[in-house]
């Protein structure tokens, strides 16, 4: 099983380039920036975490302008955003930066996707809550044909755009991964239907280990093999007998936590981590 980071790439943490080339360094497999355009000041949505929402979810750098800066200080570990908000995002224009991305890191970018929580934020960006995930499936679908076809053209109801020409096409063939975040069946069940792996976050790990059953079972409904869906384990328990279970169950890579702090405590955080690789 990989290892792999995750930290928000905050103004006043680490430099996303510095951070990329310790965790190379330390041999883990992937690094991993999250998508928050801005946090609405209505806080009307509570946070799904509970409590306050920790300060680094506003102040984080744009994720492709960050894992940019990482890939040009590092030559083999995997990028990737966990998640991006694509629901907010523009279709054509986000198909573009995530090739430009993949063709710059040499095919090294995992499109980690999801439909967030923060309806504000969504509103903010002309997006409906309610059909959030619909506008989802169809832009994964518009993703597909934009960084396959020559002339791509796409007709949805919440994706519509006749032919047009978009390159670089990405250097992964036939795309990056597209890997889906979220913890409830719904979300298993688009996996299948629309992904090439699932991201569940790592808070219940009982959770976790039923959710890779249930996603066993709708493969095997909707005859599509288990060797082609990835598993991902986003925020994963950093401890030996955690990740052993999961690697048991079929988990192909947990990401684990680094706090947006200085390198004088990013580094040891890392040091500490990198014990669990062997």
């Amino acid at each position: 099983m990989d290892i792999g980071i995750f930290m928000f790439p905050t103004g006043d943490a680490i430099r996303p380039d510095e951070l990329g080339a310790e965790v190379e360094a330390r041999g883990f497999e992937s690094l991993w920036f999250p998508e928050h355009t801005h946090i609405p000041t209505s806080r009307r949505t509570p946070f799904p975490g509970g409590g306050e929402l920790p300060p680094e979810y506003s102040r984080s750098h744009d994720p492709f302008v960050a894992l940019t800066a990482a890939a040009m200080s590092t030559s083999t570990i995997r990028l990737g955003t966990g998640i991006c908000l694509i629901i907010e995002r523009d279709t054509i224009t986000t198909a573009k930066a995530v090739a430009s991305l993949d063709v710059l890191s040499g095919g090294r970018f995992i499109f980690g996707i999801g439909g967030g929580w923060n309806r504000e934020e969504m509103e903010h960006h002309g997006t409906d809550y309610p059909t959030r995930f619909a506008k989802l499936e169809e832009q994964v679908a518009a993703f597909k044909t934009i960084w396959t076809e020559d002339e791509a053209e796409f007709h949805g109801r919440h994706v519509d755009f006749d032919p047009i020409w978009s390159w670089p096409k990405p250097a992964q063939k036939p795309h990056p991964p597209i890997v889906l975040g979220g913890g409830t069946r719904y979300t298993r069940q688009r996996v299948v239907d629309h992904c090439d792996g699932w991201m569940p976050i790592g808070r219940d790990d009982e959770a976790v280990l039923r959710g890779i059953e249930d996603l066993r079972h709708r493969a095997e409904r909707a005859g599509r093999a288990m060797d082609t869906i990835s598993i991902n384990v986003f925020g994963a328990t950093p401890n030996r007998e955690v990740l052993d279970r999961y690697a048991e169950a079929g988990v192909g890579r947990a990401v684990l936590l680094a706090r947006p702090e200085g390198r004088d405590l990013v580094l040891p955080r890392l040091d500490r981590y990198a014990t669990l690789l062997a």
